[in-house]
């Protein structure tokens, strides 16, 4: 069935997207909620006269979600976690976790913006993550999970200096 978001939904789209669903899912749960309506061709074409209308707006949202685009570019995240035997995590790194290390890093994205295929990250190694800005402006970012744990390099190990005991002997002269 296809519908019409009013709102952004997480995990199934942003506000005016088009997108198809179970039918259950909407008559009892998007539509109730004014989230969506039906897709039919009097409702798709008040979203076209909508849509034209937002145009400048719209503008505005597609440049500022280009900018934030630039600054993924140039920012490379690596994400700290507990790991286990070999490389698997103790829990999971998730879209939010992601998104706070991002903010850590100074770029702004809401963890409802950003798909990780799978939803979580239960190894070590280099991931990427869809980061949905705008309809029209999207970026698959790429960021390493890697173990919190500092890497231990043992020292060669050095005989333990000896200990020497001195004797005193005392000799006693009897005259």
């Amino acid at each position: 069935m296809d519908i019409i978001l009013k709102k952004d939904v997480e995990n199934l789209g942003l506000e005016f997207d088009t997108v198809s669903v179970k039918p259950g899912y909407a008559r009892n749960f998007l539509i109730p909620q004014g989230l969506a309506v039906l897709a039919t061709p009097k409702n798709k074409a008040t979203l076209e006269a909508t849509l034209e209308a937002r145009k400048e707006e719209e503008a505005k949202l597609i440049a500022s979600a280009n900018a934030i685009v630039e600054q993924l570019k140039k920012t490379a995240i690596t994400i700290e976690a507990k790991v286990g035997t070999g490389d698997k995590l103790f829990g999971s790194i998730n879209n939010a976790n992601l998104a706070e290390e991002l903010a850590k890093a100074g770029v702004e994205v809401d963890k409802k913006y950003i798909k990780i295929p799978g939803s979580t990250i239960k190894r070590t190694g280099k991931f990427s993550a869809l980061i949905r800005l705008h309809r029209d402006v999207e970026h698959n970012y790429e960021f390493d999970v890697v173990s919190d744990a500092p890497v231990e390099v043992a020292p060669k190990a050095a005989p333990a200096p000896k200990k020497v005991e001195e004797t005193t002997e005392t000799t006693t002269e009897e005259a």
